[in-house]
């Protein structure tokens, strides 16, 4: 089918989803779908897992308490919501938060290789294991791979990946914080995003570097 070819034909010109009906369960649990949010020529994305109660209640990925981790994160390495773009690997909350299953991620990656595809971003930061495991294509341990970065096959093209533990984790285990906040400057630094070397706020001047 044409939308899982990263062509756009799935997403609008905002990288949203108008409509999907492919996952049963995940249609009766959603009272919506939750697109990304963030500028549609990111040169830093942020992929989780899929929504949550809130994320479903708002209408937004990462927000509620790990998505105010997140945020503390990104300021920390001089960046806002407005210079990153965060999505999911699907995008209707699955029933009582439970993971995703093997084919309901299939069911959405179409829609995931578009947004990539469309938003080429310079690096891609995966928040969690599955997402980690979900792009890899395989195990990923991601408490001691965290802060790895790695080449992974999407959409047809070699992407750059940095894998991190979830924001969450972080609320479970304060060991995990220090880590956490490393990873999110790591990718900063890697994707040329961020107001630390003296560009001024705008987040772009240092993107020519990466």
């Amino acid at each position: 089918m044409s939308e899982h070819g990263g062509d756009g034909s799935a997403l609008d010109g905002d990288l949203r989803l108008s409509a999907c009906e492919r996952c049963p369960a995940l249609v009766e649990s959603r009272s919506r779908i939750v697109d990304g949010v963030g500028p549609t020529d990111a040169e830093l994305l942020f992929v989780g897992e899929g929504p949550g109660a809130t994320e479903d209640e708002e209408g937004e990925p990462f927000v509620g308490r790990s998505g105010d981790v997140l945020d503390e994160a990104l300021r920390d390495a001089g960046l806002g919501r407005a210079d990153v773009r965060i999505t999911n690997c699907v995008r209707c909350r699955p029933p009582d938060n439970r993971d995703p299953t093997t084919e309901e991620l299939a069911n959405c990656r179409g829609h995931l290789e578009c947004e990539v595809d469309r938003l080429d971003p310079a690096l891609i930061v995966t928040l969690g294991k599955v997402p980690s495991e979900h792009l890899l294509d395989r195990s990923v341990a991601i408490t001691s791979e965290s802060g790895g970065v790695v080449d992974a096959r999407l959409a047809g093209e070699s992407r750059r990946v940095l894998l991190s533990v979830h924001p969450a984790a972080t609320l479970y285990d304060r060991s995990q914080r220090d880590g956490f906040f490393e990873t999110i400057a790591q990718a900063a630094e890697l994707s040329g995003v961020g107001s630390r070397e003296g560009d001024g706020g705008d987040g772009q001047s240092r993107l020519g570097e990466f």
